[in-house]
C-alpha cells in the first residue's frame, strides 16, 4: 500500500511539474476579445513583437510584449491584470481617477510607468522608483522606494 501511494505522489508530481509554465505563442487574434480590445483601444500604434499563452495546472494568462519593450499580462478572461510602459508611461485612461489624483498631488515630476491589479488591490511604480499599493478603496496601503 505504501508503495502505491508512494508511486502516485511521484506521478502526481511528476505530472504537476510538466504542466506547470506551459507557455505556447499565439497569434494577437488568439487572445481573449477584451485583450483584443484593450490594445486596439490603448495600444493602438504599437507592433506586437510576442503574444504567448500561460497555462498552469489551474489557471490560464496571456501576455502581450510590443516592439518598444512594453508590456501587458491578462487573466483568462481577457481583462488587464499588468501593464508595463516603462518608456511613455501608462495610458491614463486605465488609471483608476483616484490613483492619478493621488500620484499628480503627491508625486507631480513622476509618471506611472507599471500598474499590477491584483484581487483587492493596485500597485504601481513611479518613474521615480516609488513602489505604491493602494487597496481597493483606493486608499495608500504601503509605500517602497
Amino acid at each position: 500500500m505504501k508503495k502505491l501511494v508512494f508511486l502516485l505522489v511521484c506521478v502526481f508530481t511528476v505530472s504537476t511539474v510538466a504542466m506547470a509554465d506551459n507557455e505556447k505563442p499565439i497569434q494577437v487574434g488568439q487572445l481573449p476579445t477584451k485583450a483584443q480590445t484593450f490594445i486596439t483601444t490603448y495600444f493602438k500604434g504599437h507592433k506586437v513583437a510576442l503574444a504567448k499563452q500561460d497555462s498552469d495546472l489551474f489557471s490560464k494568462s496571456y501576455d502581450v510584449i510590443f516592439t518598444n519593450g512594453e508590456k501587458i499580462e491578462f487573466d483568462k478572461s481577457g481583462e488587464w491584470t499588468e501593464v508595463k510602459c516603462k518608456s511613455s508611461g501608462v495610458p491614463a485612461q486605465i488609471i483608476p481617477s483616484a490613483i492619478r489624483t493621488y500620484v499628480k498631488n503627491n508625486y507631480p515630476d513622476a509618471s506611472i510607468i507599471q500598474i499590477e491589479r491584483k484581487r483587492n488591490e493596485y500597485e504601481v511604480k513611479l518613474s521615480n522608483r516609488w513602489e505604491i499599493t493602494f487597496d481597493s478603496q483606493m486608499r495608500v496601503i504601503d509605500i517602497d522606494d
